[in-house]
């Protein structure tokens, strides 16, 4: 032992710096390549422990899972009223019998009374109402976009070759309505006993017809063909009953219809009466002079129409002066031309610096009233609308009309509105969530932040364009029309008049366009005070008609008069604006604080004694499911049961059935009879005394000393060799 030393362990006793040359570095790579072993060694013996830790984390997760919180139903209602913060549930378990049941019943109410009033609380916060603010600013405004038109689309001059077929037969029908006198039966105008229908266009008249209707038998109307030598009643062909002379003209009453059919020829008509000849009469005239008015080009329709040039006489904004050039032509199917002023589309907006008249826009128009078309524009006048820039002007239904002869002065207050989105409303931010197609998109850019105001109406009426193209196959003359469609007329379309009637009064098709439609969350709307005084004064006519005459026509003589002289005066009347805004008139944090209000009233609880509450449920689910999983496993051992009827045998049992019986000894004195039987081959059963540990106080026995001194001396000394190593 004490003579080991490094010879004896095999390494070299020289110094270091006598060892070979490179020695040192292949020792130091030696022991950092063992190091790297090492290092590798000790990670892959980690990264298994690692793997342990965690599946004995699942076990024990599994296994507390499986456990459940140890608690019965019972005991864990007492637990909860024993330990929780609310107030009722404690004294239901400390209190005696009778304030037990007072108690108990006390807490359902108050806690039935919380629950109902969290329905109305969380009911109130889904219908999302909404509260209207308005304040009142000041700020430099826009000057809106003003369009003016004239009440009549086309000069008569212009259009007359147009309409001549068209006005002979109104004419022609006209005479035949006015000819029954009082007392007299109606009788249709022959067609050869008269002079009157000579060079009228019967095809055209035969396309959509007027009609008398004599209502004296409400039961059974007779229904007169103005054109025609036939009559008929509810189909049938008879002659109009003369009048009884007791009849009185108020009691005596026929009324004009316009006849609509699927096609020419057709029993699938309908009649539009009306309560007034004058109204039927309008409205034959209109779809006969679109039909005709549809199939002439677009620039050829802008010429028959009113010029700038003529229709703009003078022009005045604030101190600085105006012409029609400052206007920008557009085509309305309604008016014909017109002409808007401050639009916006390829100049800046102009400011209005102040209130007042003398800061606003003045004009005076000229709308020759002479040459309107008579039988299509009843009304004359000027039609004009104050709107946002870049939008289209629906003036058939937001404009208003100035009357011809007067100075009609327009004061304008601005309102904003500022509607919420959904889900407070129904409103639309840029228009990208209306599923109807715009057909009013060239008129105004692009979908942007803040639509202008018209974009309902824009949306409707290409609803309605839409729908038409589908049903009908055209487009209505009054709508721009989609890609690849044509307008309706007579030749090409002969039902069109008959689908479009059937279309604008289906609600079914109304509702759906007003239901995929939007208003704009954000609008200006523009209310209007409106005075009027005749223009010129008699005193003054005279020369101011010679102006006007000589400036429009360099002519001295007076062209001009008070028919066809329209002044207007359009500023604002306060230089401010008011803001009408919505806001959510309940918000999360009202309804929690709402929410806590009351379960603190009733319960004198909190947000903590809710998170209790919510513990006792997940328990009370814990419970039930490992009561679900233990129900299931004695069903399938019941099962199992069932399949094997016996007792299943026991451990001990099974034991004997596998023991050896060849090994077992017989008992004493027991006799074999006949001849002895071989031994039965196999391994002997293990003596399991021999394993069985003796105490160490115990002395041994002479047999065991014997045994131990007869051990050999070899296994002394190699013991002792063993030790010297």
């Amino acid at each position: 032992m004490g003579s080991a030393g490094p010879a004896a362990l095999g390494v070299s006793s020289r110094p270091l710096h006598s060892q070979a040359p490179g020695s040192v570095p292949r020792l130091l790579a030696a022991s950092g390549g063992r190091g790297a072993r090492g290092a590798g060694q000790a990670a892959a013996q980690r990264s298994p422990d690692n793997r342990m830790n965690l599946k004995r984390y699942f076990v024990r997760a599994l296994h507390r899972l499986q456990k459940g919180p140890g608690y019965t139903y019972k005991e864990l209602l007492v637990w909860y009223c024993d330990n929780t913060n609310t107030h009722g549930p404690k004294r239901i378990i400390k209190e005696g019998p009778k304030k037990k049941v007072m108690w108990f019943f006390l807490t359902l109410l108050f806690a039935s009374l919380v629950f109902w009033q969290w329905g109305i609380l969380i009911n109130t916060y889904l219908s999302y109402n909404v509260t209207s603010s308005l304040s009142i600013g000041f700020k430099t405004m826009k000057f809106p976009a003003v369009t003016v038109c004239n009440a009549n689309p086309f000069k008569y001059s212009e259009v007359r070759p147009l309409l001549k077929e068209l006005d002979k037969l109104i004419e022609a029908a006209l005479e035949r309505i006015l000819q029954p006198t009082h007392g007299d039966p109606i009788s249709p105008l022959l067609l050869n006993s008269s002079n009157a229908t000579e060079g009228l266009d019967l095809d055209l008249w035969n396309q959509i017809p007027l009609v008398l209707i004599d209502e004296q038998d409400k039961d059974n109307p007779v229904i007169v063909e103005i054109f025609e030598t036939n009559q008929s009643v509810a189909g049938n062909q008879t002659a109009a009953p003369p009048a009884p002379a007791n009849v009185t003209s108020e009691e005596k009453k026929y009324k004009l219809a316009v006849k609509l059919c699927s096609h020419q020829g057709s029993n699938n008509c309908t009649y539009r009466n009306f309560t007034s000849a004058a109204q039927a009469v309008t409205e034959w005239y209109i779809l006969q002079s679109t039909s005709i008015l549809s199939k002439v080009p677009l620039q050829e329709r802008i010429r028959m129409g009113y010029q700038a040039e003529d229709m703009i006489l003078a022009c005045l904004y604030g101190a600085e002066p105006c012409n029609y050039k400052n206007f920008t032509q557009i085509y309305h199917p309604d008016h014909g031309n017109c002409y808007i002023f401050n639009w916006g589309m390829d100049k800046e907006a102009l400011n209005s610096s102040n209130p007042g008249a003398e800061f606003g826009l003045k004009l005076i128009l000229d709308i020759s009233q002479q040459d309107y078309i008579p039988y299509l524009s009843s009304a004359a006048g000027a039609r004009l609308m104050l709107h946002q820039q870049k939008s289209f002007p629906f003036l058939k239904d937001q404009g208003i009309y100035a009357m011809a002869g007067t100075e009609t002065s327009i004061g304008v207050l601005v309102d904003e509105l500022e509607r919420m989105g959904y889900p407070y409303s129904d409103c639309t931010a840029n228009g990208s969530d209306v599923p109807v197609k715009n057909l009013y998109s060239e008129y105004n850019t692009s979908y942007s932040i803040q639509l202008p105001l018209p974009f309902f109406q824009a949306c409707l009426r290409s609803c309605f364009q839409n729908h038409m193209t589908e049903i009908c196959g055209c487009g209505h003359y009054m709508f721009p029309l989609p890609e690849g469609v044509t307008y309706c007329n007579n030749e090409d379309n002969p039902g069109w008049a008959y689908c479009y009637s059937s279309l604008r009064s289906s609600i079914r098709h109304r509702q759906i366009c007003i239901d995929s439609c939007k208003e704009t969350c954000n609008d200006t709307q523009y209310k209007m005070t409106i005075s009027m005084a005749d223009w010129p004064s008699e005193a003054s006519e005279d020369w101011i008609f010679h102006i006007l005459s000589y400036e429009r026509d360099m002519s001295t003589n007076v062209t001009l008069d008070r028919n066809g002289i329209i002044k207007l005066n359009i500023y604002f009347q306060e230089y401010n604006y008011r803001t009408i805004s919505e806001s959510a008139a309940t918000t999360i944090v009202w309804l929690l604080s709402s929410l806590g209000g009351q379960f603190g009233f009733w319960m004198g609880g909190s947000v903590l004694c809710l998170i209790e509450f919510g513990e006792i449920i997940i328990d009370s689910l814990w419970i039930t499911v490992i009561n679900i999983i233990s129900w299931c496993k004695g069903l399938k051992q019941k099962r199992v049961r069932a399949r094997y009827p016996d007792t299943p045998p026991t451990v001990s049992e099974l034991v004997e059935a596998h023991t050896n019986l060849g090994f077992q000894h017989e008992e004493a004195g027991t006799e074999t009879q006949g001849e002895a039987l071989p031994p039965e081959p196999g391994t002997p059963p293990p003596n399991y005394d021999s394993l069985r540990v003796q105490p160490s106080h115990n002395p041994g026995t002479d047999s065991d000393i014997e045994c131990e001194e007869q051990r050999p001396a070899a296994n002394h000394r190699g013991d002792a060799s063993v030790w010297a190593e």
